[in-house]
């Protein structure tokens, strides 16, 4: 029994739930101090969209790892 298709389910599986929560903390953060400081909210808004696609690229390279560490076994 080949446990690969396990293996990579369960790692696409995390590093999904990695960044949605990473995101998620990310714009929490970025909101509360969008409120605190209403002035800022453009350099904030920059600064989060950036670290979101950081996340995201992250979070697409382990994906791609998963799928190629699924076809190395077989």
């Amino acid at each position: 029994m080949d446990l690969g298709w396990l293996g990579s389910g369960l790692g696409a599986g995390l590093v999904v739930i990695g960044a949605g929560l990473g995101i998620g903390l990310l714009a929490k953060g970025a909101m509360e101090a969008m409120g605190r400081q209403p002035e800022a909210i453009s350099p904030i808004r920059t600064a989060m969209i950036i670290a979101a696609a950081l996340i995201e690229g992250v979070a697409f390279f382990a994906l791609v790892i998963c799928f190629l560490l699924t076809t190395k076994g077989a």
